[in-house]
Parts: structure tokens; C-alpha cells; sequence
């Protein structure tokens, strides 16, 4: 019998029962905290354009550690419920604080609900994605994943303020991002997770050239790549959700 101390995920997985902290996979989950409570103290003392990079920091040092511990087979209970619990500070605290500070504050009640909703929306995100691990489709993400959501907020700031605008220039924007990020996180909308992706096998030579013209737009303007790509990622959820109801209706007209 299943010892009902462990959590769920421990339960199902053999190699998360493993006792005891592994150094390596928990310090770049410290290191992810880190950056989410970082973009916070930035946003308190005004620097809005280092929060959101920090957030961006976040989510590349979280899609680390997991893969890390699954190399170097240090994956443990506690890491995964450490990896939970800095994920709520990095995607779920951080960008709704940040982006309340930075535009949202002069909204009054509009604006907390906002950023709450958005926090909100993540705290129920992570809780859904730990209890149904699972089961769930490997493919398929169950509503938008909580380093999207964020990316989405965080490049939202990230390109305003190179673009030269403060936050008070569109506050009512702001808000609507913020709230279809949050309300996004909690849909049955279906994502695709990009796991099943063999980096081993070969590639159509598209697949290359489109990698490569990724970088260079990286290297020329990071902020507008990285928002444009994490809109669209939030918009293909929806998109292809709309073309299964079409596909669905077809046969009974």
C-alpha cells in the first residue's frame, strides 16, 4: 500500500520515492526562485524592464532543472514539490506583482482583481498539473502552463518600455493581458507541450532554417521574439480548439 505521507506525483513515480536532497537539480530551482523573487524587489524599487528579463530568467532556469534531475537521475519528492512551490513565486507572484506595480495600481479595485485573478489562475494551474500528471495526454498541456502565462506578462512590460511607453499608457490592456493570461492558465484548452520532440531524429531542413532565423530575430530584438512567439503560443490553444468544434460539427450538417 502507498504510503499517503508521499505526494501524488511520488506515488506514481518510483524514482520521485527516492529520500534525501540532490545538490545539482534543486540550485537552479533555488536559482529560478531567486529570479522571481528578484523581479519582485526590481519592481518595488521601479526597475520594471530588469523584472520582466528576470522572469524570462525564471523560466529558462526552470526548464532546466527538471531535465537535469531526469540526466543525472536526482529526481526526488522534494524536488518536485520544491520546483511547485518556486514556480508560484516565479510565474504565479512575481509577474502579477510586477505587472499591478507597473500599470495596473491607478485601475483601484479593477487592478488588484486583475493581478489576483492572474495569480490566482496560477496557484490553480500548478494544483491541477500535480494531481493529474498522470493521466493527462504527455502531448498536451491542460491550460496555458504557468512559464507561458508569465512570459506572456513579462514580454508584454518587456516591449512597452522599449518601445518607449510607461505603464499608465494603456492600463486597461494591461489589464485585459493579465486577466486572459490568468483566466487562460485554468481552461480545458489544450497546448501542445513539445515532448514528444527526438532531438535525435533527423529534420526536414525548414525545421533548420526556421531554427536559425530564430536566433537571429532573437539576437535582433529578443523582447518583441519572445512576446510574439508566447502570444501565439497562447492564441494556438484556442485556434486549434476552434478547428476540433468545426470538425466535429461537419458530419451532422
Amino acid at each position: 500500500m502507498p504510503d499517503p505521507k508521499l505526494p501524488r506525483k511520488a506515488i506514481f513515480n518510483p524514482e520521485l520515492r527516492r529520500k534525501g536532497i540532490y545538490i545539482l537539480p534543486n540550485l537552479f530551482t533555488t536559482a529560478a526562485l531567486f529570479s522571481g523573487f528578484y523581479a519582485i524587489v526590481m519592481a518595488m524599487q521601479g526597475s520594471f524592464e530588469r523584472a520582466a528579463v528576470a522572469i524570462f530568467i525564471a523560466m529558462v532556469l526552470d526548464g532546466l532543472d527538471g531535465r537535469v534531475a531526469r540526466l543525472t537521475r536526482t529526481q526526488s519528492a522534494f524536488g518536485a514539490e520544491y520546483d511547485s512551490l518556486s514556480d508560484m513565486v516565479s510565474f504565479g507572484a512575481a509577474p502579477s506583482l510586477v505587472m499591478y506595480e507597473w500599470a495596473l495600481k491607478d485601475l483601484g479595485r479593477l487592478g488588484w482583481i486583475a493581478a489576483f485573478i492572474y495569480c490566482a489562475g496560477a496557484a490553480l494551474r500548478l494544483a491541477r498539473f500535480n494531481t493529474t500528471l498522470e493521466v493527462m495526454d504527455k502531448r498536451y498541456f491542460q491550460g496555458l502552463p504557468s512559464p507561458a502565462a508569465a512570459a506572456l506578462v513579462a514580454g508584454f512590460i518587456w516591449v512597452a518600455i522599449d518601445s518607449g511607453y510607461a505603464g499608465d499608457a494603456f492600463p486597461l490592456l494591461a489589464a485585459a493581458t493579465t486577466i486572459f493570461a490568468g483566466i487562460t492558465m485554468v481552461t480545458n484548452v489544450r497546448f501542445y507541450s513539445f515532448k514528444d520532440i527526438n532531438l535525435r531524429k533527423s529534420v526536414p531542413f525548414f525545421a533548420v532554417a526556421a531554427l536559425a532565423l530564430g536566433f537571429a530575430l532573437m539576437a535582433l530584438k529578443p523582447e518583441v521574439t519572445l512576446f510574439g512567439f508566447f502570444v501565439l503560443y497562447a492564441m494556438s490553444g484556442y485556434v486549434m480548439a476552434g478547428i476540433r468544434l468545426v470538425g466535429r460539427k461537419k458530419p451532422g450538417i
